[in-house]
């Protein structure tokens, strides 16, 4: 292995998906696994991307991609109270890319990188990726930002980047606008770019949806990275944002043109097609997934689970501690006793164990099924135990 660099060997294949690669040898599993909704793209998104095809819409774009999807974005965003401008937006090949993009254009080998634990794992290998230290931040009970702990790493670890997600994966926790003004504070006083990865943000439940970038006194202190694979269900089109300053886009725009030139030309056009007149679609799927989450929440309770209602996203994160197992083997044992496949919080960082993490983007019938199984699971494990 001495002929690869040591920063990928440093990292490992993501655990949501070596968890969700068991499955080859469980035919008759069913898998909560992967963040990828069950509808399908909404159709007048479809017949724009065949109707770009048509009309020959299949060159190169501008690295930043067409301009009628870029102001498209920007007029969503205004709705949040986040302001950009056309030029302060990008196109890129999923919401990946932009992160990718957003840490190669900030990172030098060495810097300090705020990321929180639990967190979506790609965050942690994208800074290793480019050389960059991981420090974690600690999260509450709720998975809310623990402020206390959040000033003092600051202070000692005297960061260059800080990532925020929010609606959360894996947690479903969103950020209240209480918790939004105590961030922005803290940003405003110190000396730090913020990356905010808001790729879930159009599923919001009970909660509005606020932004950090949606303060303009520390726009220059903020990055956002988002994409339409959640709110369109086009998680396969790949096409996500990033919205920043001119200052750092510029920068990050040599980035993504290094890397993948502009994002594809008939999905930009289907994005725009669907801003324009699909986001009754998206209320729709929102619903269902609300639906979905409160069947999945009262199962989980009425097992004997601890577990906090998410507000956001699609998914829930329960925790297994008083099962008296780690999350690697209790997800081992339910796949084999019982063919369900979920993820480890272990997957998420040192602030993921001790729970697991299950998607509840798949069909009422599935979730159906699988809680029917995860409940046989539990009842026989309080049984073996009662037995001792």
């Amino acid at each position: 292995m001495g002929k690869i660099a040591d920063n990928v060997n440093s990292i490992e294949i993501s655990g949501i998906r070596k968890f969700y690669n068991k499955l080859a040898n469980y035919p008759d599993a069913i898998s909560l696994t992967l963040g990828q909704p069950d509808f399908s793209v909404p159709k007048k998104i479809k017949e724009a991307m065949i109707a770009a095809i048509n009309e020959n819409k299949t060159e190169y774009t501008s690295n930043a991609g067409i301009i009628e999807l870029r102001r498209e974005i920007c007029s969503y965003l205004q709705g949040f109270g986040i302001g950009y401008e056309p030029e302060e937006v990008c196109l890129t090949v999923g919401g990946s890319e932009g992160l990718m993009d957003v840490f190669m254009a900030f990172i030098n080998p060495g810097d300090k990188v705020l990321i929180p634990t639990p967190a979506y794992p790609a965050y942690e290998s994208c800074v290793k990726l480019i050389g960059g230290k991981v420090v974690n931040y600690e999260l509450n009970g709720d998975f809310s930002i623990n402020f206390g702990a959040l000033e003092k790493v600051i202070a000692e670890e005297k960061p260059k980047l800080m990532v925020v997600s929010y609606p959360s994966n894996p947690t479903g926790a969103v950020l209240s606008k209480a918790d939004s003004e105590k961030l922005r504070d803290i940003i405003r006083g110190n000396d730090i770019i913020v990356i905010s990865d808001e790729i879930y943000s159009s599923l919001c439940f009970d909660e509005e949806y606020h932004s950090i970038a949606g303060y303009d006194e520390i726009k220059e202190k903020v990055v956002l990275v988002s994409g339409f694979s959640k709110m369109f269900s086009m998680t396969g089109l790949r096409l996500g944002f990033v919205c920043a300053v001119k200052q750092y886009m510029d920068s990050i725009i040599k980035v993504h043109q290094y890397n993948v030139s502009c994002a594809p030309s008939i999905v930009q056009w289907g994005a725009y097609t669907g801003l324009r007149e699909c986001m009754g679609d998206v209320e729709s799927m929102k619903e269902e997934f609300a639906r979905r989450r409160d069947y999945l929440y009262g199962q989980l309770r009425d097992m004997g689970f601890d577990v906090n209602m998410p507000m956001g996203a699609f998914y829930m994160f329960p925790s297994i501690r008083k099962f008296g197992m780690g999350s690697d083997e209790f997800c081992e044992r339910l796949l084999k006793e019982e063919g369900v496949a979920i993820v480890p919080g272990s997957a998420f960082g040192p602030g993921g164990e001790g729970y697991i993490r299950i998607s509840y983007a798949y069909s009422m019938p599935q979730l159906e099924e699988c809680a029917g199984r995860l409940r046989n699971f539990v009842e026989n494990y309080k049984q073996k135990g009662s037995s001792k």
